[in-house]
């Protein structure tokens, strides 16, 4: 799955740019996540030409937002 955007997590759930719980703008826009909104675990992430992949290993892919 490629995606061209921010993957924003909803209230309650973990920064996909540091994996805690209470975060304020730790990643930029355009930096892909790196860690899972849902669990907080670090993600495999493949950054390509028109976007990037993130998967989480107990979650599964990211959807776009």
């Amino acid at each position: 799955m490629d995606t061209t955007g921010d993957v924003a997590a909803p209230d309650g759930a973990h920064c996909t740019g540091c994996g805690s719980l209470s975060c304020i703008g730790c990643t930029r826009t355009l930096d892909p996540p790196r860690f899972c909104p849902q669990c907080g675990r670090r993600l495999t992430v493949a950054v390509t030409p028109g976007g990037f992949r993130a998967r989480c290993r107990d979650h599964g892919a990211l959807a776009p937002t």
